[in-house]
């Protein structure tokens, strides 16, 4: 990934200088002209450069002659799935992303992401991984390396290409480690922050600590997962079901090699000759609306099941999602092995 600021240049620059930068940048030549606040003024391709010489514009004058004054952006906090669908359909490969006053804070281009989700995660890594041990002795199980890279790493790195770049990590054992790895996520052009864990609060316990979200949708994943799960499916699936909260789910087949006797009062009622019977588990992936997050008790331990529970008895949607993708929950250590076998093969 390169920095969005190469696509940025200053009010009043020279056409020339212009001209090098989109030069620089090659498949992806186009500028964004700033005013001394880094607020969008409009949008220079090498297009409007040529229609600004055949109107008779010349090298001395300066790129706010040749821009495009109402370029395509998405605001931050308050686009929706549909804009970002909408320019990818019609071809708008790099689009600005401003803050509420203007300001351009983001650049994404999709010849590098699959899209750009409304969404902040959650990735919980505070736990022991009792069951990896000795492995796990000096280092958290999310830092583990699953190929080239830590487990937690394949994580955000995939939810970094559907465009979700505010990302918070609940920690705790080792959590240093983890804080020292990502830091504050520039390296990866994203936002990272840290939930501390005094003690463990379970999968959404440490989500009630965080005041800050930055979009009305959040995903709540387990860190120490291998998938190759289409957020953006998942995502329009959960808008589509209008559901308060979507669960990842994992289909689990059981093949009964017998005749199956349905019976009443000691009668055969019915059979079935050898069935097949679908159950789905839960996959440790949940995508939630942010106004949920008020049933969740404060700073106290709470799993998701509870939230699922409390939902469905106040007669919420609770909706499932079944996967049908790659998915691996690395808690044992056979299952550590088999990651490190799958990672050559998965495609992502």
């Amino acid at each position: 990934m390169i920095s969005f600021r190469r696509h940025l240049i200053k009010t009043n620059s020279p056409i020339k200088t212009a001209l090098a930068q989109l030069n620089e940048l090659a498949a992806d030549s186009i500028l964004f002209v700033i005013d001394e606040e880094e607020k969008l003024l409009g949008s220079l391709t090498d297009g409007d450069v040529r229609r600004g010489f055949l109107k008779g514009l010349t090298l001395s004058d300066v790129v706010d002659e040749f821009i495009q004054s109402n370029p395509k952006f998405l605001q931050r906090g308050s686009y929706t799935i549909d804009e970002v669908i909408n320019y990818r359909k019609n071809n708008f490969k790099i689009i600005p992303v401003l803050c509420k006053e203007g300001k351009i804070v983001n650049i994404i281009n999709f010849r590098f992401l699959k899209s750009y989700l409304p969404v902040d995660a959650v990735l919980m890594a505070g736990g022991r991984g009792e069951r990896l041990k000795p492995l796990t002795d000096d280092t958290p199980k999310p830092l583990l390396k699953v190929g080239d890279k830590p487990i937690i790493e394949h994580n955000i790195d995939r939810l970094i290409s559907y465009g979700i770049d505010d990302v918070w990590i609940s920690v705790r054992y080792l959590g240093e480690q983890l804080e020292a790895y990502f830091e504050d996520g520039s390296s990866k052009f994203i936002n990272v922050k840290y939930v501390w864990e005094d003690e463990p609060l379970g999968t959404l316990g440490a989500v009630s600590k965080i005041e800050d979200f930055q979009h009305d949708y959040i995903l709540v994943t387990n860190s120490d997962l291998l998938t190759n799960l289409d957020y953006e499916d998942f995502f329009l699936h959960f808008q589509k079901s209008d559901a308060a909260l979507s669960v990842v789910t994992i289909p689990y087949t059981v093949n009964v090699p017998y005749a199956v006797l349905e019976t009443e009062n000691n009668n055969i009622i019915s059979f079935k000759e050898k069935p097949t019977y679908t159950y789905y588990s839960n996959g440790g992936i949940y995508l939630l609306k942010k106004e949920v997050l008020g049933y969740i008790p404060s700073n106290s331990f709470y799993n998701t099941t509870d939230l699922m529970e409390l939902l469905i008895e106040k007669g919420l949607k609770v909706s499932s999602y079944p996967l049908r993708g790659y998915w691996l929950d690395i808690g044992k250590h056979e299952d550590f092995k088999k990651a490190q076998e799958d990672i050559h093969h998965i495609k992502f």
